[in-house]
């Protein structure tokens, strides 16, 4: 063993490193982009969640209340309510987290010392759970001038979907999305760069399958492998986490096969880049990061900064989590999450586009 010898393999490996300009990409992009969500996106705190307020005393002590409310940054009024049951169906189909609910005898109730305000909670989300109780700790007195024996507006919280506060009801609807997006991705992304380090591209080329046959042709039966692993999960998170699903079983397979098509295309696009099965796997890696930090899976979305709310409204695991806990613990439907259905689909419709845009180029 020489030193000199050792200096030879080791300046050999950096040329290699320099000259991979994806490896390179990934030893600076990777630490940077992991300090950027955990310093700036990533935030336990959750502030301005989405409410709604039912305020049926309206008088300058409930409107005062209201304000106060306000005034903490937990909630943003982002809908407007008259009774309990309008902020049951906005919160059934996700439009808010936090319903509030102001009786008309506000002002007596608050005299007596009794529960003066009730808050609804979207208890899918453990961190909201916890957040809602929060909000109704504080001394509120809405500086009405009328104050109980406390001081403070005696608030109740309900928690709705899980009120047991079980960590496995909030995990596993999510845990599909994850599980979908690490597996199609990674399918197509190494599909079209398999063909061609194995040389099979050329013999495709040579046939009359186009560009859009042949997409089409690497995507379906990945469906049914996605599918399979919906029922895996599902099946596990039923029969031994004891997790709900209140909605249809159509809807739970309609949202998972709108996630499963999005992702496969978004593999191809990968595919279509990558020149090694290595490269897909290190583009798809890049991918995986951001969607799992960024998607409400793991941390609060309405804690995030805008800007990072805008950057996980383009992945599609953000848009299944809200459709799978939508129908799983709400038991709300598809028409009624239309919005994140629409995402998924202009998603899908542009990977593939994309993708078949892409391909033919690189046949020219």
């Amino acid at each position: 063993m020489t030193f000199a010898r050792i200096i030879a393999v080791m300046m050999k490996e950096l040329r290699q490193m320099r000259r991979d300009r994806l490896t390179a990409a990934m030893m600076i992009g990777i630490p940077t982009i992991q300090l950027m969500l955990f310093g700036f996106a990533i935030n336990p705190d959750v502030r301005n969640l989405p409410a709604a307020i039912a305020d049926m005393a309206d008088s300058a002590g409930s409107r005062a209340l209201v304000q106060d409310m306000l005034a903490t940054g937990i909630v943003r009024q982002t809908a407007s309510a008259r009774t309990p049951q309008e902020l049951q169906v906005l919160l059934n189909r996700g439009r808010i987290k936090i319903g509030i609910v102001i009786p008309p005898d506000y002002e007596r109730r608050k005299l007596d010392g009794r529960e003066a305000v009730q808050v609804i909670v979207d208890g899918s989300d453990t961190t909201v759970q916890a957040t809602a109780r929060q909000l109704a700790a504080m001394p509120l007195d809405g500086g009405s001038g009328t104050s109980s024996k406390s001081g403070a507006t005696p608030i109740s919280v309900l928690s709705l979907y899980n009120p047991e506060r079980r960590a496995a009801v909030n995990v596993v609807p999510g845990l599909i999305g994850v599980i979908l997006t690490m597996t199609m991705v990674m399918f197509t992304a190494m599909a079209i760069v398999r063909e061609r380090e194995r040389g099979n591209l050329e013999l495709l080329i040579t046939t009359p399958v186009s560009s859009a046959e042949l997409m089409i042709g690497k995507v379906v039966p990945y469906i049914g492998v996605g599918l399979i692993q919906t029922t895996v999960v599902l099946s596990l998170g039923m029969t031994v986490f004891d997790v709900p699903v209140r909605g249809h079983l159509v809807d739970v397979y309609g949202a998972a096969m709108l996630l499963i098509v999005a992702n496969l295309t978004l593999g191809l696009l990968v595919s279509t880049k990558a020149q090694t099965q290595f490269q897909s796997m290190q583009m798809a890696f890049f991918l995986f990061l951001p969607s799992i930090l960024l998607s409400g899976f793991m941390f609060p979305f309405d804690g995030m900064p805008v800007a990072a709310q805008w950057i996980a409204e383009v992945l599609p695991l953000t848009h299944f989590v809200r459709l799978i806990r939508g129908v799983m613990l709400r038991g709300a439907n598809l028409f009624e999450l239309w919005p994140d259905v629409l995402a998924l689909l202009a998603f899908t419709a542009i990977m593939m586009t994309l993708a078949i845009s892409r391909f033919r180029k690189r046949l020219d």
